[in-house]
């Protein structure tokens, strides 16, 4: 497993940033450098590309109200210094086709997904991948307009100091980590209760917290990140948890609400395989699991 400073490039001029999905995180990411003066490219579906009209609007409770002029292509042409995945993982498989990796090269690729397995996969198509993660709440609306909700928007990256300094000039906290398999396990740890327990029982985060299947798979999640390696404090995970606004809603519950597959394998898959693998149960993760596989019967 690599870690941070394994890689670093030295980056001349303007970072030139590919974004690679247009959803709520890809989006806001895209406008967000785009206000800072960054070169970007948002690489969208052809269908998708056809009817997007070339600007954002913005409505964050971090970065304020705004709208940006960003250029929007089918495929990726041209080189950058970083590729920013910020697609769902049901669709990263067939998105990836946009960002060929002889154009991609030696750009530092940097994947914003749920999940953990992403990355291994990701390392297997381009040469240069950092595990990284975000923090947020944030939806597309409607075709061009952004809503981050949340009072937090944070990326941590394993690495690529120079890329982690243009995402704060963007007015985004980006912080480097030293280990990129905590790093991962950290945010699914604390995003897996979350996402399974709002769909699975259709209603927001306060609603939910108190249910002995979200702090059951908190559990089973922190000894599959440990399992893995991974030093994970759960006592900070809980505190996180209690202190998020009851309102929340997960992108996974959005997803399911309005039709889309939902990223349970990304998810939940890890928890469980872990756990058949090195014995502890999983029996909270399974229950949720199986809700959601419910509904969507």
């Amino acid at each position: 497993m690599r870690l941070a400073g394994q890689w670093q490039r030295e980056i001349v001029a303007g970072v030139r940033h590919a974004v690679l999905g247009g959803g709520g995180i890809g989006a806001l990411l895209a406008a967000a450098l785009a206000r800072s003066g960054a070169e970007v490219v948002l690489l969208l579906r052809a269908e998708s590309a056809a009817s997007y009209g070339g600007r954002l609007q913005v409505e964050s409770v971090v970065l304020g109200e705004f709208e940006v002029d960003v250029p929007a292509a089918p495929r990726l042409v041209r080189g950058v210094d970083v590729l920013w995945v910020a697609v769902k993982a049901t669709a990263l498989e067939s998105a990836l086709a946009l960002a060929p990796p002889e154009v991609v090269a030696d750009a530092v690729v940097v994947p914003l997904l749920n999940g953990v397995d992403h990355v291994a996969a990701l390392r297997c198509r381009y040469r240069y991948v950092v595990a990284a993660a975000i923090r947020v709440e944030s939806e597309r609306v409607s075709r061009g307009l952004i809503r981050q909700t949340s009072p937090f928007l944070r990326i941590d990256v394993a690495g690529a100091d120079q890329v982690c300094g243009a995402v704060r000039d963007s007015g985004i906290d980006c912080r480097t980590r030293d280990d990129e398999t905590t790093l991962l396990w950290e945010k699914l740890v604390f995003l897996a209760p979350i996402a399974l327990a709002t769909t699975a029982f259709e209603a927001p985060l306060g609603g939910v917290r108190d249910e002995p299947a979200f702090s059951g798979c908190r559990v089973e999640a922190a000894s599959a990140a440990r399992a893995s390696g991974a030093e994970i404090d759960l006592d900070s995970i809980r505190v996180l948890h209690e202190g998020a606004p009851g309102e929340m809603r997960s992108s996974m519950q959005r997803d399911l609400d309005a039709g889309r597959e939902p990223e349970l394998a990304a998810i939940a898959g890890p928890i469980l395989r872990l756990g058949r693998e090195h014995g502890f149960p999983t029996a909270s993760t399974e229950f949720l699991a199986e809700r959601i596989r419910t509904r969507l019967k």
